[in-house]
């Protein structure tokens, strides 16, 4: 298993085509498999991870073998306003810049389902990445502006391109009922187009599905990888 820090994040290198955040988060992980000689992968993601391999997935569907997304970001995303959670998470470092408080209540507010279950060292180890001076200068992920914003939002909405109708690689789309950042619908939307797609609806869990009923997803995961 292979647990890559994607571009802007972590120990990876700063700086992410904002004009196609998407594709260069993909570019970026298939280097990667180019990089250590393997040529088909299993992809497990959760929010811009599970974009990220979904629009791997569709730009060399041949690398893929099965994918399981949590929550993935760019389904619908043009389609309805965004919600209070995600709104809170592009505007982190607006409006007088990132802080511990604005952290703090977007994780417990918006992110899972059980504010109070998390540990103030999560909060404190998020909040020392996300004051990194290079992330700061240039984040990772946040609304596109400028004369090129609406093709760029087009560009990250995955039920505008054709392709997912026709992608095969099993699927398994794992979804909280009670995620306050990503629409829940968009686990039905991916069920109802792609061909070969299972969807899990969980109950009592946030946008992080995959910490807060880790058991579950542990079980169900290894299951469809291994065992289809």
């Amino acid at each position: 298993m292979i647990v890559p820090d994607l571009p802007g994040y972590g120990r990876s290198g700063k700086g992410v085509d904002q004009a196609d955040p998407f594709g260069c988060l993909a570019d970026a992980i298939r280097g990667l498999l180019d990089e250590l000689g393997i040529e088909r992968a299993h992809l497990v993601g959760n929010s811009y991870g599970g974009a990220c391999a979904l629009r791997l997935a569709l730009d060399t569907p041949g690398r893929v073998d099965r994918m399981v997304l949590m929550g993935p970001g760019g389904i619908g995303t043009t389609r309805a306003l965004p919600t209070p959670g995600l709104r809170r998470l592009l505007a982190y470092y607006r409006g007088g810049g990132p802080s511990r408080a604005k952290l703090e209540r977007f994780i417990r507010e918006d992110l899972v389902f059980d504010g109070a279950a998390i540990p103030d060292e999560v909060i404190d180890e998020r909040y020392r990445s996300s004051i990194d001076p290079a992330v700061v200068a240039d984040p990772p992920l946040r609304r596109p502006s400028g004369p090129s914003a609406l093709s760029t939002l087009r560009r990250m909405d995955f039920t505008r391109d054709r392709r997912l109708s026709t992608l095969a690689a099993p699927t398994l789309v794992v979804w909280s009922a009670e995620d306050q950042v990503n629409r829940p619908s968009g686990g039905v939307t991916l069920a109802r187009t792609m061909p070969r797609c299972d969807l899990l609806l969980v109950a009592e869990a946030g946008h992080w599905v995959q910490w807060e009923r880790a058991e579950l997803f542990n079980h169900v995961t290894s299951a469809f990888l291994t065992e289809g």
